[in-house]
């Protein structure tokens, strides 16, 4: 499979001089699966089918289409802004020729539908439309826990602690490679864990169990934790040690503050370059597993 990391930052978008070799995109990994389609160049061998978030960052995935509409499946981990604001700008999935599935966490038992839900924070007077004024043949769902499959590949959803409403970790498989990606994720409030930056809980482990790739929140620092774990997210450290935990291959530090600069970035990988399983996302960066 080939991974685009197409936003790589949290909470919201970072424009800006100090944010351009990292990006300011919010989160979207697309994936194209490898199945032996030419590589015509602007597509990469392939158009991505499946599609791990919608920040900002999906509007970058209209380049990768080389001019055609999205034909897939979008999996949100969850609902906040910065998992779903790319969604009305995503040209190549706002098209009469598009066909999209997007799939989101079961919400609270008894509550409104996927379509509607997203609604909630797409609707007049916060946007001009909703989910349904969108062009192209769209469908929503809702995800239970659990293994499914979309656009060929074999996707597994457990749920992950995070602040303000259920979220899913996702682990990704086309039978040969996996990539676990948990960008949104709060482990102590499952309590300190051995090293005081959470759990190492049985879903996150499961979810990286012998992953080739792990695409993980790094939002914190560790000197930043007892102030700020309230609002959702681990230490970098965190997400290393669960990839060694776990037994995955490489790790990915993913979901950047918005006010983590460039140069704070670089310190960031400077302090991990003695461990070659760890790196620094950055978008607009490929990967082939």
């Amino acid at each position: 499979m080939r991974i685009h990391l197409c936003g790589v930052r949290g909470s919201t978008p970072a424009p800006g001089a100090e944010f351009v070799r990292y990006g300011g995109h919010t989160s979207c990994v697309a994936i194209t699966p490898d199945d032996g389609a030419p590589d015509d160049g602007a597509r990469g061998g392939g158009a991505p089918r499946l599609i791990l978030d919608a920040g900002t960052g999906l509007r970058r995935v209209t380049g990768l289409l080389g001019g055609a509409s999205f034909a897939g499946t979008i999996i949100l981990t969850h609902l906040h802004w910065d998992h779903v604001h790319g969604l009305p700008f995503f040209s190549a999935g706002d098209r009469d020729d598009a066909r999209v599935t997007l799939l989101l966490p079961e919400q609270e038992e008894g509550s409104a539908g996927a379509e509607e839900v997203l609604a909630r924070g797409m609707s007049p007077p916060h946007f001009p439309i909703t989910p349904a004024g969108l062009r192209g043949d769209w469908s929503f769902g809702s995800l239970a826990p659990g293994v499914f499959k979309a656009e060929g590949f074999t996707v597994e959803a457990r749920e992950v602690p995070h602040k303000g409403g259920r979220t899913f970790g996702y682990r990704v498989s086309d039978g040969h490679s996996a990539m676990a990606y948990i960008p949104d994720h709060c482990p102590t409030a499952l309590g300190p864990g051995p090293d005081g930056w959470g759990e190492y809980h049985a879903d996150a482990l499961a979810l990286a169990a012998g992953a080739d790739l792990l695409i993980h929140d790094s939002f914190l620092r560790p000197d930043e934790v007892a102030a700020e774990a309230s609002f959702g997210h681990p230490a970098a450290d965190y997400a290393v040690a669960l990839a060694h935990r776990a037994g995955a291959r490489r790790v990915l530090l993913t979901h950047h503050k918005p006010d983590r600069t460039d140069d704070a970035l670089d310190a960031l990988a400077t302090r991990f370059r003695a461990d070659p399983t760890v790196t620094v996302a950055a978008e607009g960066h490929l990967l082939d597993l």
